[in-house]
């Protein structure tokens, strides 16, 4: 289970890690991660949500949508990918938001599976950004 401090509720910061957070997909899960040091630079209620205080933990949160499956599937997939969160807490960056959402092939997927393609994720996000002209 994921202690509940470090448990994302509020939708700004949803939409923010998604729409401004690095994204890595893999065949069952996409995660969105959004560093402190990336947030929007004003006082928006958004900067606030993004972890403006460096010694927030970080906030995780979940998108298990209806094509993965039924209620019953969802949240199983959802139980299951907050316990393989748990053991990564300590890599991400404090004050940072991550969002993990479910593709719907995660329904199907062996445990082993999903934990697979949710560590590489998370090690795509958490590697240092290449800067793009340099070869």
């Amino acid at each position: 289970m994921l202690p509940s401090g470090y448990r994302m509720r509020r939708r700004d910061e949803f939409t923010l890690a998604v729409r401004r957070g690095r994204r890595a997909g893999r065949p069952t899960v996409v995660a969105h991660l959004l560093r402190r040091g990336d947030a929007p630079r004003d006082d928006s209620p958004r900067t606030v949500a993004a972890g403006a205080d460096p010694s927030a933990p970080p906030h995780v949160g979940f998108i298990v949508a209806r094509t993965v499956g039924n209620a019953v599937v969802r949240n199983s997939v959802r139980r299951r990918l907050r316990h393989l969160v748990r053991g990564h807490l300590d890599r991400l960056p404090r004050g940072s938001l991550l969002v993990v959402r479910a593709n719907p092939a995660a329904g199907r997927a062996r445990p082993d599976d999903l934990a697979a393609d949710l560590e590489s994720a998370l090690d795509r996000l958490l590697r240092p950004p290449t800067s793009k002209g340099r070869r």
